[in-house]
């Protein structure tokens, strides 16, 4: 059973998300301020963490940045319609991903289920089709474990970061489009403008962690007018 973190101040929010994800058979808790967010997420491992923005004694950026400093376990972003800063922010902040309110309960039913299918599969043993180790130069990727290693030294991503690696990781020198990315990595295309940024900010934290120089990447390289591609 799927254990799904709600949490906005809104209890009549909280309490229609509830109901319609319990009506799918997941399990759900909820928390109405940021620390007992924090405190919840602190003792249990969730399969998702819908997270809304504004929020009470610590706001969601808040919340999100201190999850992951103890976990990755993926976090849905609730944020205020057109409020595009607060969906850059919240993807900085370590957020997988977003939803513009108001929303319609089918958008987070199909978002969440989505991240539980791709964990799932992720979960599932791979067969003999495909490598459980991929090593490129100094980066080893772990495909079962989800673990990423530069040299010794292991590196934490977030569940949207890793997907993103894996999939230039095993397609080296194979160009893909920011929208093609939002496609393979994030199950949806380009329908908002904005959408395409979500890349290019998960590229660039990705830099940050795995590059030597972020600014003259080893890995992840840009072609410019087109998109990104992994070569080491």
């Amino acid at each position: 059973m799927a254990k799904i973190l709600v949490v906005d101040d809104e209890k009549l929010i909280v309490k229609g998300i509830r109901f319609s994800l319990e009506q799918d058979g997941m399990e759900v808790d909820c928390a109405y301020d940021g620390e007992e967010a924090i405190e919840l997420a602190k003792r249990t491992e969730y399969d998702v963490v819908l997270l809304d923005v504004m929020l009470p004694k610590f706001d969601g950026f808040e919340v999100c940045q201190a999850i992951r400093e103890f976990s990755e376990m993926p976090i849905i972003m609730l944020t205020a319609k057109g409020g595009d800063m607060d969906k850059i922010l919240g993807l900085e902040y370590g957020a997988d991903d977003y939803i513009t309110k108001p929303f319609n309960i089918l958008e987070v039913k199909a978002r969440i289920k989505a991240i539980i299918r791709r964990s799932s599969k992720r979960g599932k043993k791979d067969g003999q089709a495909e490598s459980k180790m991929v090593t490129a130069g100094d980066l080893s990727l772990d495909r079962e474990g989800r673990r990423v290693f530069i040299g010794e030294r292991e590196i934490n991503l977030t569940a949207k970061e890793f997907d993103l690696l894996e999939l230039l990781v095993c397609n080296p020198n194979k160009v893909y489009s920011r929208e093609s990315l939002l496609t393979f990595v994030w199950g949806n295309k380009a329908s908002e403008s904005g959408d395409v940024r979500t890349v290019d900010v998960h590229v660039r934290r990705l830099r940050e962690k795995i590059e030597p120089s972020p600014s003259d990447p080893k890995y992840v390289h840009t072609k410019w007018g087109v998109g990104y591609y992994f070569r080491v």
